[in-house]
């Protein structure tokens, strides 16, 4: 029984930093861009090595 409380705690622990986390990042505006990441296959990046 003490195991399954210690798991428990942990895991809501963990969450919280997770939730913590994925706030901090929308909040400093990482999910914004949500068209280019559609699109980026169509950009021809690299450059031909000869």
């Amino acid at each position: 029984m003490f195991a399954l409380v210690v798991l428990i705690i942990i895991s809501l622990f963990i969450a919280i930093i997770f939730l913590v986390l994925f706030i901090r990042s929308v909040k400093k505006d990482q999910f914004k861009d949500t068209y280019t990441p559609a699109v980026r296959i169509l950009f021809d990046d690299f450059e031909d090595k000869k």
